[in-house]
């Protein structure tokens, strides 16, 4: 073993270990796969639509669980290369939303055909827009008191 090497690991284990970052991933448990918790959310969960696209959501029996997301892209919305970018980008979404998306829903986010052809900003503010009115985040209001 040469001494550069041997610094290291001495280096290595008096150096304090550096917290991780806090990683905002997208999850398999995040997300809905089942059609049996698509169907529950179409026939028992309320509805907000917008002009990009339609929310609806239901409560889970174990409201501690993470809100898990489902999104569907039909071929309204365009040919496979513009449903699957417009899919990315509502996936990005929930996955930038779900440290402010409250606990135990089951979420599914519809595009319409605009969704396609509008901005990320645009889509980013369409879904805080309608999940506030849907009470599945604060209100930017409520924060503020929060934080007061």
């Amino acid at each position: 073993m040469d001494a550069s090497a041997c610094c290291r690991r001495v280096l290595k284990s008096i150096t304090p270990a550096t917290p991780k970052p806090k990683r905002l991933r997208f999850p398999r448990a995040a997300r809905l796969r089942a059609s049996r918790d698509f169907a529950l959310v179409r026939k028992q969960g309320r509805t907000a639509q917008g002009r990009l696209l339609r929310i609806s959501v239901v409560r889970m029996e174990d409201d501690t669980q993470p809100t898990r997301f489902g999104i569907i892209t039909s071929r309204k919305v365009g040919g496979a290369v513009d449903r699957n970018r417009t899919r990315r980008r509502l996936r990005e979404l929930c996955r930038l939303s779900r440290p402010e998306v409250l606990a135990g829903w089951l979420v599914v986010i519809v595009a319409k055909s605009p969704a396609a052809s509008a901005s990320f900003s645009e889509l980013r503010e369409e879904w805080l827009q309608l999940a506030r009115r849907l009470s599945i985040v604060p209100r930017s209001d409520d924060r503020k008191a929060e934080s007061n």
